[in-house]
């Protein structure tokens, strides 16, 4: 408590200053004494800084009014109340509320893990094991434990996986079954096929010694002898495809050779149908790493399957080559085909139109054939049509064995044809500066 003279008390008695503590009247704002003489009626109040006994500053509240004193007139009274036990409380509550919020913290932090350990790993180890179901490991099963919802989960994911595995595994089966039946009957067939081959091409020398219905009946069965042949010789090599038994006979070739043989080997189909068949060379060599014989069967394929769709208009051969690729185009004009239908000519014994007569004897097997040899080259057999535009085959194969195609040179659709004409025309007039490098 601090008791002192107003500062408006000019009377002759006075009381001396009166102190109840080590704080002074110094540690007594100017500012309150100034508000109190300016409002005696009332008491004024105030946060200060004060000393502790250790020297450190406390904040305190002093508390002012104005008393009358007998005799020695009006009088200052000051009460300070130190606020440090308020400040050790607070910092105790703050401490407090610290360590529990981060104790929430952790604990808000198990909680998750658990959660994540509970739920979000069983989904995890779910996804791993599609994966490798997928990649072909169908011995792949969940752990499935308990009996809440995830544990339900794993148990009908394995139960699905059981019933995957054992239809897979019947297909196989079935598969196996009718490579193996495919194999042998062609294999057993040959035998036959051979007595029945010398036997109609004796009675096809012959046709001229009998009457006019024999020798066409003879003509006949000879045209199907051979179609039978052709087919009975596409279904062994499917079988050996099937079996994983088809292995490349490679060869430096030069590509332009095998589309000559292969050419010369339709000829006189083309002649028969009045379709002219046009050759647009690659400049200089176009040489890769083939099997020259499946490379010749693929381009036969793709030849006779333009000539019978061309409808008698010119079917164009172009050969392209760039730095790790060589390729084939074989385009027609003719028939075309519908949308989607592109990923569908490789079918075995798919036809576009299966009420088309088959004029050159065809088995229906040729182009399967021929996209299982590009593959077998590491190669790409891809097709493209319209209807009523006719149709394009582009065989591209590597020109090293093991280094992978990244483009093919020759374009497959007539807008990848006009861009890459469109490119060439920009470099061939491309203006060059005096200083003899293109401008730009």
């Amino acid at each position: 408590m601090i008791l002192t003279r107003a500062k408006n008390n000019t009377g002759p008695a006075s009381v001396p200053t009166v102190l109840s503590s080590e704080v002074g009247l110094p540690s007594v704002p100017a500012k309150l004494r100034d508000a109190i003489a300016a409002d005696p009626s009332h008491q004024q109040v105030q946060l200060i800084s004060i000393s502790s006994s250790e020297g450190v500053p406390v904040s305190a509240v002093i508390i002012g009014s104005r008393v009358t004193l007998p005799v020695a007139g009006q009088y200052e009274m000051y009460f300070i109340f130190p606020l440090d036990r308020e400040q050790q409380t607070l910092q105790v509550v703050g401490r407090t509320f610290a360590l529990g919020g981060i104790a929430l913290v952790l604990l808000v932090g198990a909680v998750a893990f658990v959660v994540t350990r509970l739920v979000v790993d069983p989904v995890r180890r779910a996804a791993l094991v599609a994966q490798r179901l997928s990649s072909g490991r169908l011995n792949e099963r969940m752990r499935a434990r308990g009996e809440d919802d995830i544990a339900k989960l794993g148990k009908s994911f394995n139960a699905m996986a059981d019933s995957l595995q054992k239809q897979i595994r019947q297909l196989e089966d079935l598969s196996r079954v009718q490579q193996r039946f495919v194999s042998d009957v062609s294999h057993e067939l040959r035998t036959p096929l051979t007595t029945i081959r010398l036997a109609g091409d004796l009675i096809h020398d012959s046709r001229g010694d009998f009457d006019p219905s024999v020798a066409r009946s003879a003509e006949l069965l000879h045209t199907e002898i051979d179609r039978f042949e052709s087919l009975l010789t596409d279904l062994l090599e499917i079988s050996r495809f099937d079996a994983g038994a088809a292995v490349l006979d490679l060869e430096a070739t030069d590509l332009r050779h095998t589309t000559e043989r292969a050419i010369q080997s339709v000829a006189a189909l083309a002649a028969l149908r009045g379709s002219r068949l046009e050759v647009i060379p690659t400049e200089g060599p176009c040489v890769a790493e083939i099997d020259p014989r499946r490379v010749e069967r693929i381009l036969r394929n793709l030849l006779v399957n333009a000539i019978e769709h061309g409808e008698g208009r010119p079917v164009t051969i172009r050969l392209g080559v760039n730095q790790n690729a060589v390729a084939v185009s074989v385009r027609d004009s003719g028939v075309g085909l519908r949308p989607g239908e592109a990923g569908l000519v490789f079918t075995r014994f798919w036809r576009a139109d299966p009420a088309r007569a088959r004029t050159s004897g065809g088995t229906g097997l040729g182009l399967a054939i021929s996209h299982d040899d590009a593959r077998l080259h590491e190669g790409w057999l891809q097709a493209w049509g319209e209807p009523g535009v006719g149709s394009c085959f582009r065989l591209t194969l590597p020109r090293r064995t093991g280094v992978p195609i990244d483009r093919s040179p020759l374009p497959l659709t007539p807008d990848e044809e006009r861009s890459a004409t469109a490119q060439a025309q920009a470099a061939e007039y491309r203006p060059v500066s005096a200083s003899g490098g293109a401008e730009t």
